[in-house]
């Protein structure tokens, strides 16, 4: 066993608290318990002498002091100036001063002292033993002196030490057993959670971390770790998809590259036009790269918190109209219809320029190359008590499983990656992140005749 192990610590915590409590009562014991045992016996006079002064003129005077005698275990006498006995209690202990002992110095000395009380620490040489007096100054010309006696505790003192001594060893040996079970009870389930923690550390991710202990901190770190494993392990899988269609990304225009660069060097050298043609192919390519590379940058700045954005006002309408402006190509060449459907002419949000404009670009990015067989993308800006932009496509729609993970990085339905139309497969991770910058609400519905992408913008923020 380590020497700074979990079971070592509790160990030695547990013995020093043991030590430490049975070390205050071997000093108690030592130290104080013959002034703690007086202390007592001072307080039992005073207090039965309260009695005497409050009860002197009652008639049932004798019967409450006898019973105050008897509780307290002390003897109560009183005497006039003349040192007459009145009274004498029925308890009369051992060591007890009586009317009938020789020794009255200590009488005559409180009775010309003129005090109202006074405490004298005497020996009764009847029993040799050390016996208390408190004399206490009544009226009528009387006085009382209640005393008792302070037996020698040596004998008890022998006994509670042979006492204390078997009760050190049996409070010793019970902090070796229970520290031993309670840091097993502790340590058990961190040793598993350890175990379990290695593996998931070498890329395990079918670990699971038990939540079973009798400790709900460490059944709230076995959830916090559980979690994290399923965290990882997607991170995981998309960091594996990540890497294969980017490569895949980057492979194609590569090759594409490379061929149309010999091509043009080896098979149309003769031919201008060939030449050119293989020049925009090249000069397409480069640009897709570009694009791929700096989607990449921008979402890895978003994510990394770098990047701020600027607000500005400005009018969607027009933001949208642009955006729809450079498709314009597509609606020629391949017949795709582009439908803007807008409540005002003028509808002012306050965002940042740029990136609202990268997330309108990417979102119908997405619906051109996700559209059924009619190439129709609908754009919906709707105001009521908050700004809705819609993008809808007329595409097969998406599986309900998948939904939440469609905002992931490169994440592909059926797992099998195609090159995107337009785009470059980052472009719903960026979306995704510029809206929460901006602290919009975002989601998509879905059903077998199309997709709608959407988001909102508070008026009252505007």
């Amino acid at each position: 066993m380590k020497m700074n192990s979990l079971n070592v610590h509790i160990w030695k915590y547990f013995l020093l608290f043991s030590v430490i409590i049975l070390s205050f009562l071997w000093v108690f014991q030592g130290l104080f318990l013959d002034s703690y045992y007086k202390y007592g016996k001072i307080n039992d006079i005073k207090k039965v002498a309260d009695v005497v002064k409050v009860y002197q003129n009652s008639r049932n005077f004798s019967t409450v002091v006898n019973a105050a005698s008897l509780d307290r275990s002390v003897c109560v006498e009183v005497i006039d100036r003349y040192y007459g006995t009145l009274y004498t209690s029925s308890f009369l202990g051992k060591g007890c001063f009586t009317g009938k002992e020789k020794n009255t110095k200590y009488k005559y000395d409180f009775i010309s002292s003129q005090l109202d009380n006074r405490t004298y620490e005497l020996i009764n040489p009847e029993f040799n033993n050390e016996t208390l007096v408190y004399a206490v100054k009544l009226n009528g010309g009387r006085y009382a002196f209640i005393n008792t006696s302070v037996e020698p505790i040596d004998s008890t003192i022998s006994l509670l030490r042979g006492q204390l001594i078997v009760i050190t060893i049996i409070v010793l040996l019970l902090s070796f057993v229970l520290s031993y079970f309670i840091s097993n009870l502790i340590s058990s389930p961190i040793v598993k959670i350890n175990k379990s923690a290695k593996r998931l550390a070498k890329g395990e991710f079918d670990v699971e971390f038990d939540i079973d202990s009798k400790i709900s901190e460490l059944n709230e770190l076995s959830r916090t770790l559980n979690y994290t494993k399923d965290e990882l392990s997607k991170t995981e899988e998309l960091r594996r998809d990540l890497m294969a269609n980017v490569s895949h990304d980057l492979k194609t225009p590569l090759t594409m590259i490379k061929a149309y660069a010999e091509m043009g060097r080896d098979l149309h050298k003769d031919s201008k036009k060939k030449r050119e043609k293989d020049m925009d192919t090249i000069i397409e390519e480069v640009d897709r790269l570009t694009i791929l590379v700096n989607d990449i940058l921008d979402l890895s700045k978003m994510q990394s918190n770098i990047e701020k954005i600027e607000i500005t006002e400005f009018n969607i309408v027009d933001l949208i109209n642009d955006i729809i402006n450079r498709y314009s190509v597509y609606s020629e060449l391949e017949d795709y219809k582009f439908i803007f459907n807008h409540d005002q002419e003028v509808i002012l949000i306050k965002a940042d320029y740029k990136k609202m404009e990268q997330v309108i670009y990417n979102l119908i990015n997405n619906a051109i190359n996700y559209t059924g067989e009619d190439n129709t993308v609908i754009i919906n800006v709707k105001v009521d008590d908050v700004i809705r932009v819609e993008i809808i496509d007329s595409g097969k729609g998406i599986k309900e499983e998948d939904i939440p993970y469609i905002w992931d990085k490169y994440y592909k339905n059926s797992k099998k990656h195609k090159r995107n139309l337009i785009g470059t497969g980052l472009g719903l991770s960026i979306v995704k992140n510029i809206l929460e910058l901006h602290n919009y609400k975002y989601g998509v519905l879905s059903n077998e005749e199309g997709t709608t992408f959407y988001f909102e913008i508070k008026k009252e923020s505007n």
